[in-house]
């Protein structure tokens, strides 16, 4: 009995999860992640500092 009152929460979220994505449309995680990590580079090579010539000959 105390396999099936542990994992209780567990099944009712899959259960849940499987309805929500069969009767309503979510979107796609892996499409959703993508986009942010490409949000994310965008932002960082536009707010980064531009390299310094002089300083990369100096640590040849």
């Amino acid at each position: 009995m105390g396999i099936i009152r542990s994992s209780f929460a567990f099944m009712m979220g899959t259960l849940v999860g499987v309805y929500i994505a069969q009767n309503y449309d979510v979107p796609s995680i892996g499409k959703l992640a993508n986009t942010g990590l490409f949000m994310a580079k965008h932002v960082e090579e536009s707010y980064r500092k531009p390299k310094n010539s002089e300083d990369d000959s100096l640590r040849d």
